[in-house]
């Protein structure tokens, strides 16, 4: 299969997941969740999604506990949703951390830039 073909499966799914996570399911324990990406194997049999959790630790653990329970029904709704494959890919969730990683080398950046500020370089005049 094409790789433009694979693609455009996997931006397909990754619209749908997302659609579905926001406003079909009604687990209280899902939190703010957003499908960062989607990549899906060439014989179309498994699909990694990579979802992204706002807020603490605890509540991004119980949201992403949550989502693996709904797999099946995710599973369900992307099947009906793209009724004209053959194959529905096995859903693989894992949690895309690349954010809380951006997030924290934008803090410490600034912290450096504070801490620079407070403490300029002393140039030597000769």
């Amino acid at each position: 299969m094409s790789k433009q073909r694979l693609q455009q499966v996997a931006d397909t799914i990754q619209q749908i997941l997302g659609s579905v996570i926001q406003n079909e399911l009604k687990d209280p324990r899902v939190g703010f969740a957003t499908v960062t990406g989607v990549q899906v194997s060439p014989d179309l049999q498994r699909a990694t999604v990579r979802i992204s959790v706002m807020g603490e630790e605890a509540e991004q653990s119980a949201t992403m506990e949550a989502l693996l329970r709904a797999r099946g029904f995710l599973r369900r709704r992307v099947a009906e949703e793209m009724s004209h494959m053959r194959f529905v890919p096995e859903l693989r969730l894992v949690q895309d951390t690349s954010l809380d990683y951006t997030m924290r080398i934008n803090e410490v950046l600034r912290e450096v830039e504070q801490e620079r500020r407070a403490n300029p370089p002393k140039l030597d005049q000769e």
